[in-house]
């Protein structure tokens, strides 16, 4: 008896596995609905963009569901207005991993759907946008679209990792494979201390292959072209700032190194190349004070807008130093932009040892490291 019982259970057991099993292999694990409603942002809603700010779009909609019970993935598509999302220009997974019904989209990401909608800067555009919902595969469309309405604003919605010059004006010529490279100097801002002469020049992103190139246009930084020069051969500061597609470009005319205790210049460098200054052969001589002697410099800039002569310094990060030592770090000679023209302070010493000798002075700017100085003891 009980081993019928135990028989019967046993076959019912496997029954039931068999029809499981069965249901399983019927079940389409990478089955979902599609998105029925959309509930924010409300259609055709206007954004004035500003990517240099933290501020966000949050797109959010109802859930999907899937066959088998489980997670739903979702990715956000943006097209061009009138677009059918055959090939959307842009798609990003959703928040939490594309695990959330909600996308929360940058201005910055926004402007750079609309760049390449072909909305140009400072236009105004519709995007259109919807929702994919699936299991990773198999993706359905939403049933639903809206269109949201962009400003986009000055500058560019990618901004390059690296800036180099080229061109017949340059110091390294046309050849792009010899292009200058311009410094990083902040979040999409570059610039270079370099010399130009007649010709022509443009900025690129790369030094091989076809780079994208930009060009200036009055104080405007465009993409494509050049910028022709003509007259005598000046050097400059190039500042780039991609944020807002502006040109800062500042004539050096005179690097001179500031004598604290004459309260005068010194003496001036020569500008030699690659942003890079150069005195030779200089006498430096201390200046005796009733406490000793007084070794305390800096240096001032003679620069110009393209109308008005003004000056600026560079000078130490500290408001007061001690003399440089054989062990002294790097960072001492690093060159920092002051506003203060102050005589005495954020000066730095010579060495002692440079006491009524001739000494070489270096001033540079370059694009890889540091902007600094060095003083050779001759």
């Amino acid at each position: 008896m009980k081993k019928n019982i135990l028989s019967t259970i046993t076959m019912g057991l496997a029954l039931l596995a068999f029809l499981g099993c069965k249901k399983d292999k019927n079940m389409d694990h990478t089955a979902v609905t599609a998105v029925k409603n959309i509930f924010t942002p409300e259609d055709n809603r206007f954004v004035k963009l500003l990517p240099a700010t933290s501020a966000s779009v949050v797109f959010e909609w109802e859930q999907a569901k899937a066959e088998d019970g489980g997670l739903v993935m979702y990715e956000i598509a943006f097209d061009k207005e009138g677009g059918d999302f055959s090939k959307p220009v842009y798609k990003m997974v959703t928040d939490n991993g594309g695990v959330y019904n909600k996308a929360t989209v940058t201005h910055k990401t926004l402007n750079l759907v609309a760049n390449l909608a072909g909305i140009p800067s400072l236009g105004t555009g519709k995007l259109k946008w919807t929702i994919y919902s699936s299991k990773g595969i198999n993706e359905v469309k939403a049933d639903a679209s809206r269109t949201i309405q962009v400003q986009r604003p000055a500058g560019f919605a990618t901004v390059p990792a690296d800036v180099f010059i080229t061109g017949s004006a340059t110091e390294a010529g046309a050849d792009l494979a010899n292009a200058g490279q311009l410094k990083q100097v902040s979040n999409g801002v570059f610039e270079i201390y370099t010399s130009l002469k007649a010709g022509t020049y443009q900025f690129v992103d790369r030094k091989s292959g076809t780079p994208v190139a930009y060009s200036i246009s009055g104080t405007d930084l465009k993409e494509g072209g050049s910028t022709t020069v003509s007259g005598a051969t000046k050097v400059y500061r190039i500042n780039l700032d991609f944020n807002n597609a502006s040109v800062t470009l500042t004539e050096i005319k005179e690097v001179g190194l500031w004598f604290a205790p004459n309260n005068t210049i010194y003496f001036n460098l020569n500008y030699t190349a690659n942003g890079v200054w150069k005195a030779e052969n200089q006498s430096i001589v201390f200046k005796q004070e009733s406490w000793g002697r007084d070794e305390r410099y800096k240096f001032r800039f003679k620069v110009s807008d393209g109308t008005t002569d003004s000056f600026e310094w560079m000078g130490s990060s500290n408001a007061d130093n001690q003399r440089p030592a054989p062990g002294t770090a790097a960072a001492y000679w690093y060159l920092i932009k002051i506003v203060s023209n102050d005589q005495w302070n954020y000066c730095y010493k010579f060495a002692t040892e440079a006491d009524n000798k001739n000494c070489d002075v270096l001033v540079s700017f370059p694009a890889g490291s540091p902007y600094t100085h060095q003083v050779v003891v001759k």
